[in-house]
C-alpha cells in the first residue's frame, strides 16, 4: 500500500515509482517465461497478433520488441495483471472499482532496444473521466542507461497535445512547445513498479547498455470510466478486476483529442510512430 506522501507525489507529478512490489521468485518466473517467448520468436518472420519484432530480427538473432496481450499468452502474466499488491495500490489512486483496458510487454534488449517517442496515453484512448493510469512491472532493473521511463512532471494536469501529422494520428506528439529538458527519470530495481497517469507526457530512449530492460505494462482505469470510442458489454465485463459491473459512467470535464483519422500503420505504438517525420527525442536518438 502507498503512504499518503506517495499518493500526494503521484497527484502532483503524475507518476510514481514503487520498489519491491513483486517478490524475487515472481520476478524470476517472469524473466524465465519472457526468455522463452524470445526463443519462440525465432520462428516468426514478421509482426503478427502476438509478436512485434525489432528491425533486423532473424532466427539466428531474435529481436523481440513487444509481446502483445501477454496475459492472454501465459498464466504468469495474467497472475501479475491481477496481483493483489498491485491492485491495492491502483485502488488508492483510481478508486475501489478497477478494470483494465490494455496490456503489453515491451522488451528493450541490450544494445538495440527501440525508443518510444513522447506521447500521452490519453491520446490513444480518451474516456469519460481521466482516472486512468499505466503500471509498469520491472522484469529487470530499469536505469537511465538501458532506457528507463521518462516523464514530464505535472503534464497530466495540462492540455492534451496534438498527436497528428498530415491529418492522421501518429501516436506521438507533433507539437514542439513542451520542454523535454524537464523530464524526470523513473529508475527502479527489478520487482518494482512505475505508475504514470494516462495524461502524463512520457517516452523513453533506446537501450544502449549491455543489460536488458523488459517492462510489463498494464493499463488500469476506474470502473466508471467509459471509453469514448465505445466498447461492447461483453468485453467490458471481461476486463473488470475489482468491484461491481455497472452501466453508469462518470463524466468529468477533461480535455480530449480523438485518435482519428486512424494511423496509417497500426499494430503497436512502434509501428504507428514509424511514419513520424521528426523524432521528438532529438539528438538523444542520433538525429
Amino acid at each position: 500500500m502507498l503512504a499518503q506522501e506517495q499518493i500526494d507525489y503521484y497527484c502532483e507529478k503524475g507518476y510514481l515509482g514503487v520498489e519491491g512490489v513483486l517478490l524475487p521468485k515472481e520476478v524470476e518466473e517472469l524473466q524465465r517465461i519472457t526468455d522463452e517467448f524470445v526463443e519462440k520468436s525465432r520462428l516468426i518472420e514478421e509482426n503478427d497478433d502476438v509478436f512485434d519484432l525489432e528491425p533486423g530480427h532473424s532466427a539466428d538473432a531474435p529481436r523481440l520488441r513487444r509481446l502483445k496481450e501477454p496475459a492472454d499468452q501465459h498464466p504468469a502474466y495474467d497472475r501479475t495483471l491481477r496481483h493483489e499488491g498491485i491492485l491495492d495500490i491502483v485502488s488508492q489512486l483510481v478508486g475501489p472499482s478497477i478494470r483494465y483496458n490494455g496490456q503489453k510487454l515491451n522488451l528493450k534488449s541490450a544494445g538495440f532496444g527501440s525508443p518510444v517517442e513522447w506521447h500521452q496515453d490519453w491520446a490513444f484512448y480518451p474516456h469519460t473521466n481521466d482516472d486512468l493510469l499505466a503500471v509498469g512491472i520491472c522484469i529487470d532493473d530499469m536505469t537511465e542507461e538501458n532506457g528507463c521511463l521518462l516523464v514530464i512532471p505535472g503534464s497530466h494536469r495540462e492540455r492534451i497535445y496534438d498527436h497528428h501529422q498530415d491529418g492522421r494520428f501518429v501516436g506521438a506528439v507533433t507539437e514542439e512547445d513542451f520542454d523535454a529538458a524537464k523530464a524526470e527519470k523513473v529508475e527502479l530495481k527489478a520487482g518494482g513498479i512505475s505508475i504514470h497517469h494516462a495524461r502524463a507526457l512520457h517516452g523513453s530512449l533506446p537501450n544502449r547498455s549491455s543489460k536488458p530492460r523488459r517492462l510489463l505494462l498494464f493499463q488500469y482505469c476506474a470502473g466508471d470510466a467509459w471509453p469514448l470510442l465505445g466498447v461492447g458489454w461483453e468485453i467490458w465485463s471481461q476486463t473488470l478486476l475489482r468491484g461491481e459491473l455497472s452501466c453508469e459512467s462518470r463524466v468529468t470535464n477533461v480535455p480530449v483529442r480523438m485518435p482519428l483519422p486512424p494511423p496509417l500503420r497500426g499494430g503497436s505504438i512502434y509501428e504507428t510512430q514509424t511514419v513520424l517525420k521528426k523524432s521528438t527525442l532529438g539528438e538523444a536518438v542520433g538525429e
